[in-house]
């Protein structure tokens, strides 16, 4: 298991979230560990609200009302308790990140969402992201995927 240290965050991406949702899901005891590791350590679990819109609508379609509302819930329990972080895509960021649609035009499949997350990493040093999305390692900025 990695050592995570305090002054770091690590990116928490939509397969992530659905991944702890999903307890069935084989990923799921890793992913959970994985979170249990960083706020163990105080590690910040960084996302943003264009990723928790991906894992709402999908969530939503997928599993009970009730089921997804309760997992919602504890994500919005913990980020008033400041174990998740929630980045806006403001104008700014989303232009930047509508920058890199048009840099990375030889990779049409990375969806505009991935792209905004790969700017709030930027900005905010983040180099490992929870995900199995293999997008964060093609685009040659340095993110690490986990697991």
């Amino acid at each position: 298991m990695r050592n995570f240290t305090a002054s770091e965050g690590v990116f928490v991406d939509t397969w992530a979230w659905l991944v702890l949702a999903n307890r069935k899901d084989p990923n799921y005891p890793q992913v959970r560990d994985l979170r249990v590791a960083s706020a163990e350590r105080g590690v910040a679990r960084i996302t943003t609200d264009y990723v928790l819109d991906e894992t709402a609508t999908r969530l939503f379609a997928s599993v009970p009302f009730s089921a997804a509302a309760k997992f919602f819930d504890g994500i919005f329990e913990s980020q008033q308790l400041e174990s998740v972080v929630i980045e806006t895509i403001n104008p700014d960021r989303f232009r930047a990140a509508w920058k890199l649609r048009l840099k990375y035009k030889d990779k049409p499949r990375i969806s505009f969402t991935d792209l905004t997350s790969f700017v709030v990493m930027r900005e905010r040093r983040i180099r490992r992201v929870i995900t199995g999305d293999s997008h964060f390692g093609q685009v040659g900025l340095g993110f690490q995927a986990i697991p």
